[in-house]
């Protein structure tokens, strides 16, 4: 699994780098805007079963078949319907009919979505790692055919198609190792009861996960609409690389956090205290990386994807600082969990979704891409720090990020 994941962030990042160089910031703006729009859509496709699936499974070994079959009938449902919702919303924007087509061939990846639960099945058995190899095959894949594309001069149009073969390829490994495996035909199975079951459970989710998804992609979508598709090419470009190391404070979140959590059953003054020291330690290490890139800037995006990039300089400056609220936020997510304050943790994403949309209103057409970079930076900041202080339940939380400021606390 973690090799998966290295691999998948290299090929995302160094692939992704030389896909855009090749296409330069119109065409790679196009790109990651029919992605970011698709994105969102297919959140709501998942029907927040996922997690929902996997503890089904464990807790009912004996309707594996029933679960599994009737989860992926719910999910090839949600995507049909999904997909019928894109033709109306497509229609409400100003895209033209190749960028609408351009969607519409990524979005019927969504149907292939439903070849998750093959996924959920070996996660409930703890045998991720099948999993993990068909990952890895695909991203084989994907890599390969974007390589031959580059060289080949190809347009647009493929690259998209490549998204598409991304989710046909993991959909047909999965299904080939379960069928090894197992044996069973799953998707004969599909019960009205299990699916009010799953459905019943998962509503809040499907909710979560679309402000989750706005959240994270409706700058993208907002400048492609005020100012065109250049501008997302460039803006794009320094959300990449300025958000290539978040996968570190997930992982030191993750590895870190039991023995956190060990040490409340010790004593409060021990638990908050290493809370403090992971605070403070994902403060000092996001502040390193803004201050080695915010230095860097120029260098990198001209090193990396050219000076047809260069712009991008600017707005990797300003965006690279909400890496210090997404670390602490991580941190923090971990107390919402292990404090059971869910709910809480749905309105502070929810508030910094509304306050990423407004801000993006008013800062893009007077600053232009490097507006939706600040409110990026500003609406992070709002979700991950200021809204602590609104709840007597989490006002620790604001005093103990703040404390992590304080350099003596290092040592």
């Amino acid at each position: 699994m973690l090799c998966e994941s290295v691999l998948r962030l290299l090929a995302g990042l160094l692939i992704g780098i030389w896909v855009a160089r090749f296409l330069g910031p119109e065409k790679f703006g196009l790109f990651s805007y029919v992605l970011a729009f698709t994105s969102i859509f297919a959140g709501v496709a998942k029907l927040g079963l996922d997690g929902i699936v996997i503890k089904e499974l464990v807790a009912h070994p004996d309707k594996e078949q029933q679960i599994l079959g009737t989860s992926f009938w719910l999910k090839f449902a949600g995507a049909a319907l999904v997909y019928l919702i894109l033709f109306a919303v497509v229609k409400a924007t100003s895209d033209d009919p190749y960028t609408s087509h351009l969607i519409f061939i990524t979005a019927a990846g969504l149907f292939f979505q439903s070849f998750e639960v093959i996924d959920f099945f070996f996660q409930s058995k703890v045998q991720a790692r099948f999993v993990s190899i068909c990952k890895i095959f695909q991203l084989s894949i994907s890599t390969i055919l974007k390589i031959v594309l580059v060289i080949n001069k190809a347009d647009l149009f493929w690259f998209i198609v490549v998204t598409l073969a991304d989710s046909i390829s993991l959909a047909i490994s999965l299904l080939v190792t379960y069928s090894l495996k197992e044996k069973k035909s799953f998707y004969r199975h599909f019960e009205t009861s299990m699916a009010r079951i799953l459905l019943k459970q998962s509503w809040p989710v499907i909710f979560a996960g679309l402000v989750v998804m706005i959240y994270m992609r409706v700058d993208q979508i907002m400048i492609k609409e005020i100012l065109g598709e250049r501008e997302v090419g460039i803006y794009s470009a320094a959300v990449r690389l300025s958000e290539a190391w978040y996968f570190v404070p997930l992982l030191i979140a993750h590895s870190l956090f039991p023995a956190i959590l060990n040490a409340r059953k010790v004593s409060l003054e021990l638990y908050y205290s290493r809370l403090q020291r992971l605070f403070t330690l994902m403060t000092w290490l996001s502040l390193s990386v803004a201050i080695l890139i915010t230095i860097f800037s120029r260098s990198l995006i001209s090193v990396l994807y050219g000076e047809a990039f260069i712009e991008a300089s600017y707005i990797l400056n300003i965006h690279v600082w909400a890496g210090i609220l997404v670390a602490l936020g991580e941190a923090s997510n971990k107390w919402f969990v292990a404090e059971g304050h869910n709910l809480l943790s749905f309105w502070r994403t929810f508030w910094g979704m509304i306050s990423n949309i407004v801000l993006n209103l008013f800062l893009i057409p007077s600053h232009g891409a490097a507006g939706a970079a600040i409110a990026t930076l500003i609406a992070y900041s709002i979700a991950g720090l200021f809204f602590d202080l609104f709840s007597a339940k989490t006002r620790l939380l604001f005093r103990m990020k703040i404390a992590s400021l304080d350099p003596r606390r290092l040592f």
